[in-house]
């Protein structure tokens, strides 16, 4: 084999939303309230091999808020992402879906979430960077830690 096919490769093939749904349950009547709500972010990741070297990558965020026990909006938006990914060692490939693949689709969540909670007539929620390599460390850890099988990378956060 030539150098030129043992050579990495790794390239975007698609971006895209892949699910989205917005809950606003107590509309009409919640667009009165005045507080300030409570907000809950949920994020998590998943990849999957698609075919030899395509690999699909998806964020997932749950964004919840409510005032006192009335929920104004729940939001929950998958972005997804094909990559080719060739000529990685087996090794790297879990860093490059769980860090790498995630930096570069969260950009593309935290604008759907932003746009879509201002679609539904709220203030626009932004998500504050995520450092997805502190994530995906610190879930190995607790993998380590831990015989019991571990969920997917989730991460919460609440403002």
């Amino acid at each position: 084999m030539s150098n030129e096919q043992q050579q990495p490769v790794f390239s975007i093939e698609k971006v895209y939303v892949r699910d989205l749904s917005v809950e606003i349950p107590n509309a009409p009547r919640i667009y009165l309230e005045r507080e300030t709500p409570e907000v809950n972010i949920q994020l998590h990741s998943k990849s999957e091999r698609i075919d030899e070297t395509l690999y699909e990558v998806v964020l997932t965020t749950t964004v919840t808020a409510k005032v006192k026990d009335k929920t104004m909006f729940l939001v929950e938006i998958q972005q997804g992402g094909v990559f080719q990914i060739r000529h990685v060692p087996e090794a790297e490939m879990e860093l490059v879906l769980g860090i790498a693949c995630p930096n570069i689709l969260f950009p593309y969540l935290r604008e759907a979430v932003s746009d879509t909670v201002t679609r539904a007539g709220f203030h626009p929620v932004i998500l504050n960077p995520v450092n997805f390599e502190a994530l995906y460390y610190q879930r190995k850890q607790q993998a380590e830690n831990s015989a019991a099988p571990q969920a997917p990378e989730t991460q919460q956060i609440t403002h």
